[in-house]
């Protein structure tokens, strides 16, 4: 009953937060963000290089940073001239201290444009301690180089969110599959955040750590601001996506939006690989489970906590009817319902999307590919485009999927991370380009 009673409670606080200024209506919107699981090493990451001198096992066993610096490499989808971020503890088991917070324009690699690197603060201290279970926001500071937030020429840019972990972190709080690269110094090297060359970071990542939102303020846009949040499993997180190639439907749809609209509305992947709508039932520190939290229970966390949203697109149900997840499609449809009606109650104008479930028949993967499958899934779609439930429909489906064979559409299985068959579960970069086109812009509009 005590393990029952403190997974309950850390549900609940997983996504609490401190020091958030958001529901003052102060004009953020979120511009990044990557869904936290872990604590690392469980996940599903791609293109991961071997960790192990970088994080090296104490003899506690608890795998973690040690007073080393991070460098983590976000793509803004909305530009403002300030900015602020969320670091996270929510999978930790004790508190995590940082120092040596800064924020700068990425040049290439683990180096910064100089001048750009600017200190972060929280709640006007350098430093900052995060419990277990709890995020943190920081305080807003100026990107001085961001002269005119509208410029086609920050379009793409990158930003280095650099930060000390001071002492020993214990489990880390991570998104596994970032498809970017992001830079770790030596374990003990300390604060190291404020130097704009590479020569400190060392090592590269293909993961993100402890930060897992990016807000942008006075945007220089002449309407309002807001997010597109896009919800789901590995096919929104980018598996078999090139790496570091910004190719995952939610980037094409949001090159998409700012060739349409200008510097006005954020794309936000809030995608974790082998993530599920109803399951598991219960997400301890102790027993992870390599999809993260279910999408139930991470919705606030990762949609309703976020700055500006006005609209979500959910995909998500494969992981559920796969031989892992085995649900029903019944516990499905109701999941979804739930999670909709949630969704509605918080975010008032809310524009919800429903993503339809692309084929794995005949995937190569163990899990995937069966017709009790592909049955459920059919059903799924059926709901989501027939309903009423969503204010519009997404159909990956009707582009991913080809008719003849009821199977991915041959073109779009080779994958693009290490090249490779491809597994005809995830789409390739053709794939994701598809789908990034289907979507009916109009749908988006508040």
């Amino acid at each position: 009953m005590r393990l029952l009673s403190l997974c309950a409670i850390f549900l609940l606080t997983a996504c609490a937060s401190v020091g958030d200024p958001s529901a003052t209506g102060q004009g953020w919107v979120t511009s990044w963000a990557a869904s936290i699981q872990g604590p690392y090493p469980i996940g599903n990451p791609s293109a991961m290089p071997d960790m192990s001198r970088v994080f090296p096992v104490p003899a506690s066993g608890t795998q973690g940073a040690r007073d080393q610096s991070f460098r983590m490499i976000v793509r803004p989808t909305l530009w403002g001239r300030e900015t602020r971020i969320r670091l996270s503890n929510a999978l930790g088991t004790k508190p995590v201290t940082f120092d040596g917070v800064h924020v700068g324009l990425q040049n290439s690699g683990a180096e910064i444009t100089v001048g750009t690197n600017r200190a972060i603060t929280f709640d006007g201290k350098r430093r900052v301690t995060v419990a277990a279970g709890q995020s943190v926001w920081s305080d807003a500071v100026a990107l001085p180089f961001v002269r005119d937030a509208t410029s086609i020429e920050l379009a793409g840019r990158k930003l280095a969110v650099s930060f000390q972990v001071v002492g020993e972190s214990g489990p880390m709080t991570w998104h596994a599959k970032a498809l970017q690269s992001s830079y770790v110094t030596w374990p003990g090297a300390g604060a190291k955040g404020h130097e704009e060359s590479e020569g400190a970071f060392p090592f590269a990542t293909a993961a993100w750590f402890f930060l897992d939102a990016l807000d942008m303020r006075d945007h220089g846009t002449t309407s309002e601001a807001y997010a597109v949040v896009a919800f789901g499993d590995s096919i929104t997180d980018g598996t078999a996506s090139t790496m570091n190639g910004d190719d995952r439907w939610p980037d094409v749809l949001d090159r998409r939006l700012r060739a349409a609209h200008g510097n006005r509305i954020a794309v936000v992947n809030a995608g974790i690989g082998g993530n599920q709508v109803v399951g598991p039932t219960v997400y301890p520190p102790p027993k992870p489970f390599p999809g993260g939290p279910s999408a139930l229970s991470r919705l606030e966390r990762d949609v309703l906590s976020l700055s500006g949203v006005k609209a979500v697109i959910w995909l998500e149900g494969t992981n559920d009817f796969s031989r892992n997840g085995n649900a029903s499609f019944e516990a499905v449809e109701k999941g979804m319902r739930d999670g909709v009606a949630r969704i509605r109650a918080r975010i008032p104008g809310v524009r919800v999307i429903g993503a339809t479930v692309v084929s794995a028949l005949g995937s190569t993967s163990a899990a995937h590919g069966f017709k009790e499958q592909d049955d459920k899934r059919r059903q799924l779609n059926e709901f989501i485009r027939t309903s009423g439930v969503f204010d519009g429909v997404a159909d990956f489906d009707k582009v991913v999927t080809d008719p003849q064979t009821g199977a991915m559409r041959a073109e779009f299985v080779p994958e693009n991370t290490l090249g490779g068959p491809g597994d005809k579960l995830h789409p390739n970069r053709l794939g994701y380009g598809a789908m990034g086109a289907a979507i009916d812009l109009r749908l988006l509009v508040p």
